[in-house]
């Protein structure tokens, strides 16, 4: 299936999870946010939200510094 990820269109298998399609671009969970259609998901809806085809995906990691 075809979503935007970053604002670039990826081929995924789908469907899958947001939990999911972190874990396949080894991305750790605990250290982004996630706004799935427009909506920023809190982090506990990760395992139950569906990304589906023409679905859009944004994710930000969050960075330290000091």
């Amino acid at each position: 299936m075809t979503i935007t990820l970053n604002g670039d269109r990826v081929e995924v298998a789908g469907p899958v999870t947001v939990a999911e399609l972190l874990a396949r671009l080894e991305i750790d969970a605990r250290r982004v946010a996630v706004e799935h259609n427009l909506v920023v998901l809190k982090r506990t809806a990760f395992d139950g939200t569906e990304v589906k085809e023409g679905d859009e995906v944004e994710i930000v990691n969050f960075v330290g510094g000091g």
